[in-house]
């Protein structure tokens, strides 16, 4: 009985070590979270690190996660709304982390640069430290990481060039590097690229548009200073339903086929686009922005489906459609119809039309008086009409 009292507390002893033993961090993951937890600190308003308390298991702090002894997930600071965030830096020592397959970090004022470290987090799939202020480059390490689907550094202040590394991840799907100073070329991707998501607006790119994965469901390349054609490159982007090219230095054509796109929003306004507008089909976008371009000639009725649609600041001639203005006037679904600044000699409304609340109508500065009075923004003056030298086709 004795032996058998001995054999059983030996049993007990060695479950009671295995659930002790399931409950430990790894000692190069448990010194890499302290170096964490030291470069970093709760702005005033902030508690995410109070519970981080090294006497205790890590794997049962906010924002760690664990899988059996090693760190999976690092989601660093408060995630609700509104939360002051953290202030520091990120520490090498991340690297260390060699499960981590997600880091997050919630907007503050986390400067510094992104440690080269994180390149050796083989199995990283998530990486996003947007609305910060990071600064340097971003790391050619990080084109390294096969398994890294999204890339996210948003807001911050990263400069340099894009790592041509970066553009070749095999299973890259979202790639935000918006709001940032980054220079140089738009990264060209392989036909292969899995990219889903594509937004790399208010930088300082220059050169042209490459050539671009069929992927693609979002793509903004707004406010940089993008130059040349871009007929050769949107065709193929079929699954679009988000584009934003506005801002840049762009000119050609727009290919007809864009508008068959799926497309909630089209963003085209200044650039230096030009040609004709032929749409194949009626066009059923919510959003069509192509003001302050050089399109010509008479606008497409085929536009008559769009939401809210600015053809402001063109070179538009001829009348405006009947049917814009029967979806207009009649409350369909035209609600935003701006044209003005352009060459327009008429449009078939009554003057004693009232348009609904809901919907904005501006004619001025065309080659017609305004058979309407309607409020149009400040930016497009107060001269209700052209000069009767710039209208050769007006005939009063």
């Amino acid at each position: 009985m004795a032996v058998l009292a001995r054999l059983g507390a030996v049993v007990v002893f060695l479950a009671a070590a295995a659930v002790v033993a399931e409950g430990i961090l790894d000692p190069v993951d448990f010194l890499a979270l302290q170096a964490v937890r030291r470069s970093l600190d709760d702005m005033p308003g902030s508690s995410f690190f109070e519970a981080w308390d090294f006497t205790a298991d890590p794997c049962g702090f906010p924002g760690v996660y664990c899988e059996g002894d090693k760190v999976a997930t690092l989601a660093l600071g408060d995630p609700r709304a509104g939360s002051p965030g953290l202030s520091g830096r990120l520490d090498p020592a991340l690297g260390r982390l060699s499960a981590l397959t997600e880091l997050s970090l919630v907007p503050g004022r986390v400067d510094g640069e992104l440690p080269e470290s994180l390149a050796s987090c083989r199995n990283l799939r998530f990486l996003a430290v947007s609305k910060n202020l990071i600064s340097g480059r971003i790391p050619d390490g990080l084109g390294g990481l096969s398994n890294l689907r999204t890339l996210d550094v948003s807001f911050n202040q990263i400069s340099g060039a894009i790592p041509s590394s970066i553009s070749t991840l095999p299973s890259i799907t979202n790639l935000i590097l918006c709001h940032n100073h980054l220079t140089g070329g738009v990264p060209s991707f392989p036909d292969s690229s899995p990219l889903i998501r594509l937004d790399l607006k208010h930088n300082a790119l220059s050169g042209s548009v490459p050539s671009l994965p069929s992927t693609l469901q979002y793509l903004s390349l707004s406010a940089n200073q993008l130059t040349g054609a871009v007929d050769s490159v949107l065709p193929r982007l079929t699954r679009l339903n988000f584009l934003d090219l506005s801002m840049n230095q762009l000119d050609g054509r727009i290919p007809a086929s864009v508008f068959t796109f799926p497309l909630s929003v089209l963003l085209l306004q200044r650039n230096f686009f030009s040609g004709l507008l032929e749409p194949l089909n009626d066009v059923t976008i919510q959003v069509v922005d192509l003001s302050y371009n050089r399109f010509w000639g008479p606008i497409s009725p085929l536009l008559a489906g769009v939401g809210q649609l600015y053809l402001n600041n063109n070179r538009f001639t001829g009348e405006v459609p009947a049917r814009l203005v029967q979806e207009l006037v009649g409350s369909g679904g035209l609600q935003v119809l701006y044209l003005q600044h352009n060459f327009l000699t008429g449009i078939e409304i009554s003057p004693a039309s009232s348009l609904p609340s809901s919907a904005s109508l501006c004619l001025m500065y065309n080659c017609m008086v305004p058979p309407v009075s309607a409020p149009c923004p400040l930016k497009a003056g107060t001269q209700n009409t052209r000069p009767a030298d710039q209208c050769p086709e007006w005939r009063g």
